[in-house]
């Protein structure tokens, strides 16, 4: 269990300074996108990520069709370029894989995708979609795109692994 929450410790303090990729869709068609926010937590009885989603991203679509997403954590800068390219371009107007050089391979449980090479993935199973009411956020967190809003998503964490 000590094991377990160093590695949980490590892989976010990875993703919020490094960043991580959260992808989502299938082995014929997905997007991943960066973030460098998300929390680990447990609720229901379960192992819980929570990420927050613009709605004008493309990967909430996948997300919403799927009911799946993974998150791609790297612990060190080798996926720098590719983390800001995906977070500036959509994966409407440009191929991902090909823009990046990023390779999806094939998760473990979850159909989306994880982001080959990174360290410490979570393949997450979606079971609580609530969308955030931007008037009730503190307003000196001068959210972008508040106009089209956001979506907050629990994943069940069924499965979660680390390459070293």
């Amino acid at each position: 269990m000590e094991d377990e929450i160093l590695q949980i410790e490590k892989s976010i303090n990875c993703l919020s300074s490094i960043g991580g990729f959260l992808s989502s869709g299938n082995e014929y068609k997905a997007n991943t996108m960066s973030i460098t926010w998300g929390s680990v937590g447990y609720m229901w009885k379960k192992k819980i990520f929570s990420v927050v989603i613009s709605d004008i991203r493309y990967t909430k679509e996948f997300i919403d069709k799927g009911n799946t997403f993974t998150i791609s954590i790297p612990y060190g800068r080798s996926f720098d370029k590719a983390i800001d390219l995906c977070g500036h371009n959509s994966g409407r107007d440009v191929n991902k894989e090909e823009l990046t050089g990023i390779k999806f391979i094939s998760g473990k449980v979850v159909e989306s995708p994880v982001v080959d090479g990174c360290n410490m993935y979570y393949e997450c199973k979606v079971i609580l979609k609530q969308k955030v009411d931007v008037n009730s956020v503190n307003p000196e967190l001068n959210l972008d795109e508040e106009e089209n809003g956001y979506t907050m998503y629990f994943g069940e964490i069924v499965a979660q692994y680390l390459r070293e």
